[in-house]
């Protein structure tokens, strides 16, 4: 049982105890260690090249820093969870991964949506584009966004985290996440949950909203333009934030949707392609898919493979 003190304990049990573990933990390992070295390429490429120091480019390498932080959060619990069918946090561990966990899923929203504006800018309005986004007003939209969401995430804490909790320690879930955590509380949590869901709508619903609003501009924009090569190519700049959007958007939403959420197998299923499968995606969809993050890592590669030819 939970109780009131200060050294209250939970129990994470996922999936429980698996029978063979370790093929399941094998490939979410290698998963996140794929992850990682995907978004670190990006940050560095992003950091070490002129080419790359766009407010775009600046926005990518931002989804990146989220993308670490998220995962190396929840992943590492996660795989303990895997092989050992249980896993013991304290309260101050518990209330440090649920902040990270909603900060880095608030900053990648809003800086998702930072990115359908400046694609909006680029694509309405590209003689003004320069003008009025340039990498200071970009770097202030990055911080606004992790401000907003650090901020928002630390008083949804306090409301969590302040009520008592006095019923089973165990949390059917992977992390520490709001549903699980107020079914442990001892009293009535529909105004946490109403307060909860009041800040859900400027950090999640506002912006699908904006977003969708700058996404049919662009298509009545890219409609308008006559040849069919100048509609692809305009599509282009923005195909992979599209993309990115869409992945980000959708599994947040499949996981969020039910009421039931961190209880069912199939929830935990979804949670896990949206922790471990989203964040992978990024770095993929923004190397694949772009022209001069690919000719930069095919030039890396090129002068990593004349340099091991000179040593031999």
């Amino acid at each position: 049982m939970v109780n009131t003190t200060d050294e209250v304990q939970f129990i994470l049990r996922g999936f429980g105890k698996l029978y063979n573990p370790f093929p399941t933990f094998s490939i979410f390992l290698i998963i996140y260690i794929v992850t990682l070295c995907g978004n670190l390429l990006i940050i560095v490429l992003v950091s070490t090249y002129h080419q790359l120091h766009t407010p775009m480019y600046l926005f990518v390498a931002h989804l990146s820093i989220c993308d670490i932080v998220f995962t190396t959060n929840i992943i590492p619990t996660m795989l303990e969870i895997i092989l050992k069918g249980m896993y013991k946090i304290s309260m101050p561990r518990c209330i440090y991964q649920y902040y990270v966990y909603s900060l880095s899923t608030a900053a990648e929203c809003l800086i998702l949506t930072a990115m359908s504006y400046d694609r909006y800018l680029a694509i309405t309005k590209p003689l003004h584009y320069t003008s009025i986004m340039n990498l200071i007003v970009c770097l202030q939209l990055v911080g606004s966004c992790w401000l907003t969401g650090a901020l928002s995430t630390l008083i949804m804490v306090f409301m969590i985290f302040l009520r008592p909790f006095c019923g089973p320690n165990v949390i059917d879930h992977f992390i520490c996440d709001v549903a699980p955590l107020l079914k442990l509380s001892c009293s009535d949590t529909f105004a946490v949950e109403v307060a909860i869901f009041l800040f859900c709508i400027p950090l999640l619903v506002t912006p699908f909203m904006f977003l969708v609003v700058t996404y049919v501009c662009i298509f009545i924009t890219i409609g308008r333009i006559r040849s069919s090569n100048g509609r692809k190519k305009t599509f282009s700049t923005c195909s992979s934030h599209l993309t990115s959007v869409c992945t980000y958007f959708g599994t947040l939403m499949t996981v969020y949707m039910d009421p039931n959420r961190g209880h069912s197998t199939i929830n935990k299923i979804l949670f896990l392609l949206y922790t471990v499968v989203t964040p992978l995606f990024n770095p993929i969809i923004y190397s694949i898919r772009n022209q001069e993050i690919k000719k930069i890592i095919a030039m890396v590669l090129s002068t990593i493979q004349s340099y091991f030819k000179c040593k031999n």
